[in-house]
């Protein structure tokens, strides 16, 4: 299960949790304007934005969980299990591998304008990227620096939504989460009136709650609700410092720790890592679940002409600083 958002300061940020019970040794990975992208059905695209995002590399192919480009927009698969549907090959599509989707985008749009046109003629086709790596039901969330969309393909067909909270989980489907918040709409970030009955004495005994009832489990439409309202009334500084460390906030509200959700024998479902993606900057910041310290990387420190992939390996050690 994972959770992503979008948020904006003084500049622009999208990032997510990742939330799962095994690694596949991801590593933040920069395709440079010249790394040639080979899809299954389509041309390959040799010449492209540059993209930096957390990938699995697997035969010198990016399997980008999270990524953004160097034009601001960035994009984001989410697990989508039982409501994914990936169609046949259809001759008058553009026919897209699903692990295909995020490089296809993010090499060619900047923004959710260039992404609606590209969506028009888009078919998510059921191809696996290999027999060991079948494809992953998914979702996905796009944001440029003012916008955002949720495309979902499902038994019905491709779906794109307008997201107007910046903000993705997994199940049900997105039309359904933003149904979903009218039961909370109660909620406040202030002190509540007393509206239970007439002539009943009922105090106020602590702070916060104008906010009670809202959710607080790990399942993914409460992890969507309670997303939405922290994001969408948190409170930063413009700086930088003060942005990044806002954004890490809003997605510790909904983080899996070790024990909570338990996926049998002897595994649990744990937030693998944080990211936090500058989309005017360029730079992608990240904690995993061991280390708490963020580490950034800047892709415009890169020679963003080469061929060949550039790869960081996640510092997952906890950093401490010892002051005595």
């Amino acid at each position: 299960m994972c959770t992503a958002i979008t948020y904006n300061t003084k500049n622009h940020y999208f990032g997510r949790n990742l939330d799962l019970e095994y690694s596949y040794q991801e590593t933040v990975t920069i395709s440079p304007r010249n790394f040639p992208f080979n899809f299954r059905k389509v041309d390959a695209i040799k010449n492209h934005y540059a993209i930096i995002g957390m990938a699995y590399v697997s035969d010198n192919y990016p399997l980008y969980y999270d990524a953004i480009n160097e034009k601001g927009l960035g994009m984001a698969g989410l697990n989508f299990p039982t409501n994914a549907v990936y169609n046949e090959i259809e001759n008058d599509k553009d026919n897209i591998a699903p692990f295909e989707f995020i490089p296809w985008i993010l090499s060619q749009c900047a923004n959710i304008t260039e992404v609606k046109k590209l969506l028009k003629n888009i078919n998510i086709a059921q191809i696996n990227f290999s027999d060991q790596l079948p494809a992953s039901p998914l979702h996905w969330i796009i944001a440029d620096k003012e916008n955002s969309i949720t495309v979902e393909s499902c038994k019905d067909g491709l779906k794109i939504y307008d997201n107007v909270v910046g903000v993705l989980t997994n199940n049900p489907t997105f039309d359904m989460q933003m149904f979903n918040l009218n039961n909370y709409m109660n909620l406040s970030i202030e002190q509540p009136q007393n509206n239970f009955a007439k002539g009943l004495n009922l105090d106020i005994y602590s702070r916060g709650m104008g906010a009670l009832g809202l959710p607080g489990d790990l399942s993914s439409s409460s992890r969507f609700v309670k997303a939405t309202f922290t994001k969408m009334n948190s409170l930063a500084g413009s700086s930088e410092s003060e942005s990044i460390s806002q954004f890490f906030h809003i997605l510790g509200s909904v983080e899996q720790q070790r024990g909570c959700v338990h996926m049998g024998d002897d595994k649990y479902e744990i937030t693998i890592y944080s990211s936090c993606c500058n989309l005017d900057k360029g730079i992608y910041y990240y904690t995993t679940y061991e280390n708490s310290q963020i580490t950034g990387i800047d892709m415009f420190k890169e020679n963003l002409e080469d061929t060949k992939l550039i790869n960081y390996d996640l510092i997952k050690g906890q950093q401490i600083l010892m002051q005595n």
